[in-house]
């Protein structure tokens, strides 16, 4: 988040949506999903919008749930936020399309420019845009095209943006991320290698790298809270969730490690990342 210059700067809030009861069943939370335990994913959910309120300091905003959205929860595809704008993006499936006019008017709210997509050959999930601070990757994946691409590109014209081919069914933003202001996190499959080297080939800025051997852990929030004084923290799923690769997050250097569980959410397809919005803005007074 952040303005020219200021790479990934400081945060104040973060926007989260809560867990209705129809992500409980398979049915309702989309063809092919298994069941939830409604009442461990709420948890979940409690447990992380407490840890960005209290342990990183931020205004947290929750959206009420919406059970006619049960994939309401993965407010992290709804919009790409970089300073003031926010874009709001054109999911690839038509069923999470309504899940952005929630978020719309809570960032408006906050008094960010909002831009909207408004070509109907674009699609655009907003974990498949990793911000590093100084440049955007956007994933080419099942579900965002070049055309949503072309359109981060113009929003955030200060800002190179490239694209990264995506395989297998995950975002980027669930094969890579950013374990501090110059270091870039992968997980071990081929996927994520494939994706962290075409990112290498494409930057002109030099990052450190480290492979986690989970792809899932890569998929984290590197976060420089408002608080005078507070060191960055890293949200990211804790031992309980990836014990493989805690060890390797400890080689993160200066920087406070936070972790938390989305183990339930994440067989509706949640990823860290997804789970919340977090910006750096004052509301209006």
């Amino acid at each position: 988040m952040g303005t020219p210059g200021e790479g990934l700067g400081r945060c104040s809030h973060a926007l989260i949506r809560g867990v209705p009861e129809s992500l409980a069943s398979g049915e309702g939370a989309g063809a092919g999903l298994p069941a939830l335990d409604l009442a461990k994913a709420q948890r979940e959910h409690g447990v992380l919008g407490g840890k960005l309120r209290q342990r990183l300091g931020l205004q947290l905003l929750e959206l009420p749930p919406e059970e006619s959205l049960p994939l309401g929860p993965l407010l992290g595809d709804t919009a790409v936020i970089q300073g003031d704008t926010a874009l709001i993006t054109r999911p690839w499936s038509p069923a999470r399309r309504p899940e952005v006019d929630g978020v719309r008017k809570a960032l408006q709210d906050l008094g960010l420019r909002i831009v909207e997509m408004g070509d109907e050959n674009a699609t655009l999930d907003g974990t498949d845009v990793l911000f590093t601070g100084r440049e955007f990757f956007v994933g080419l994946s099942k579900w965002t095209n070049h055309r949503g691409a072309e359109i981060v590109a113009d929003t955030f014209r200060d800002f190179a943006v490239s694209t990264v081919p995506v395989s297998g069914s995950s975002h980027l933003r669930g094969l890579c991320g950013m374990g501090g202001p110059r270091t870039v996190m992968a997980g071990s499959s081929d996927a994520a290698q494939k994706a962290v080297r075409a990112m290498a080939v494409l930057t002109d800025h030099p990052y450190a790298s480290l492979t986690l051997p989970d792809d899932a852990a890569a998929d984290c929030l590197f976060l420089r809270p408002g608080l005078p004084g507070a060191p960055p923290f890293l949200l990211h799923r804790g031992g309980g969730d990836l014990p493989n690769s805690q060890e390797a997050l400890q080689k993160l250097s200066d920087i406070t490690l936070v972790p938390v569980s989305c183990s339930e959410l994440e067989k509706a397809g949640a990823g860290l990342s997804s789970l919340c919005l977090v910006l750096s803005t004052r509301p209006h007074s």
